[in-house]
């Protein structure tokens, strides 16, 4: 069989990515198809194995390597002009565009998708809010964004089969498409990480420092409660986090990944108090065998086993968090059962899954 995968994007590596490269080790001999592909040559070897990136007319417009996400509105008419026609099975890996390729009988679109597309569906007030959008612009974005909706849920019907990344973007699939999902969680690298049992006085979190990560809220908590916090990561609200810090934290920036498992391995606990579709990095803190705080919406319900691997709370706020923290401090953590919960998300279950999901798919028609 002829087996071609469709990516978003080529941009910046991150948990997708680590996902498509998960499909080319299946699918060794598959074609590779997306938008625009700006990899440098070490992402593309360790990523996507030295393959070529089969991409659209949007990677030789001008500025596109910097700014092509400028083109936006060009993208559903980019990804339809992609040629698939001579593979027996089409695999898109889509948080936006991708699963809007075009296919034909006789072929079988399978969508493995992150999410659908949030500024066209439940978040597009809050993205025009953000982004500080008014006037003319907000109009013709309002406009745009409604005819991508129509655009989006029209081509969702020609696939054949959705798998959802975690329950809560499987409700999103069923909200939004009308269509029901397979859940098959994205794989986390649990190899990578080894169970420390002896855990030093502190708490951690990390990530890229932007609002929705509410890393602000983490601070303003460890301000408030005095108790040892360590924050790695860095980005545009690092100035507003450092004014919100007590003398207890500590803000390291951006650390090696070498650093990171460290600070994971002897963390008493990994703060996550975003809402997020799925969740990596609170299952790598939970390989090591550290428990994991999370705020209880997203998927983080379905990594995050409240007294078993962490605990959960029900608000992004202060008080919720603290009384998580204080809950936590009550309980006592197995560090190798926590160790032993991250497993179901390795690599090597994805493989088996996904290898399944798409067979039977196919055999079955």
């Amino acid at each position: 069989m002829k087996i071609a995968i469709v990516h978003d994007w080529f941009d910046k590596p991150g948990g997708a990515e680590r996902v498509v490269k998960n499909l080319i080790e299946i699918f060794p001999n598959a074609d590779i198809f997306s938008i625009v592909d700006f990899f440098s040559k070490e992402d593309r070897n360790k990523y996507l194995y030295g393959k070529s990136v089969n991409t659209t007319f949007i990677q030789n417009l001008p500025f596109a390597k910097n700014r092509f996400r400028g083109y936006f509105p060009l993208f559903p008419y980019a990804i339809e002009s992609l040629n698939l026609r001579g593979y027996d099975i089409v695999i898109s890996s889509s948080h936006a565009f991708a699963k809007g390729v075009i296919t034909h009988p006789g072929q079988k679109h399978i969508c493995y998708c992150y999410t659908p597309m949030r500024y066209l569906w439940d978040m597009q007030k809050d993205y025009l809010q953000d982004h500080s959008i008014r006037g003319i612009k907000k109009i013709y974005l309002s406009y745009l964004f409604h005819k991508m909706r129509i655009w989006d849920r029209s081509n969702s019907v020609s696939i054949d089969s959705f798998i959802a990344i975690s329950r809560f973007i499987s409700e999103r699939i069923s909200k939004y498409y009308g269509i029901n999902s397979k859940i098959i969680h994205p794989p986390v690298d649990t190899q990578r990480f080894q169970c420390h049992t002896e855990k030093d006085d502190y708490y951690f979190t990390a990530s890229r420092l932007v609002p929705y990560k509410k890393i602000r809220l983490i601070a303003e908590t460890f301000a408030k409660n005095g108790k040892k916090l360590i924050i790695a990561g860095d980005g545009p609200d690092s100035d507003e986090i450092r004014k919100r810090i007590g003398a207890n934290t500590i803000m390291l920036g951006s650390v090696s990944d070498k650093q990171m498992v460290d600070l994971m391995q002897r963390a008493k606990a990994f703060i996550f108090a975003s809402f997020e579709d799925f969740g990596i990095v609170p299952v790598e803190s939970m390989a090591c065998g550290t428990p994991v705080i999370a705020y209880g919406k997203g998927g983080a319900l379905d990594t995050v086993e409240d007294g078993v691997s962490g605990v959960l709370f029900e608000e992004q706020s202060i008080k919720s968090l603290q009384n998580a923290i204080d809950r936590f401090e009550s309980m006592s953590f197995d560090s190798k059962k926590v160790s032993e919960s991250a497993k179901r998300f390795s690599e090597e279950i994805f493989k088996e899954k996904i290898k399944s999901a798409i067979l039977e798919k196919t055999e079955a028609n």
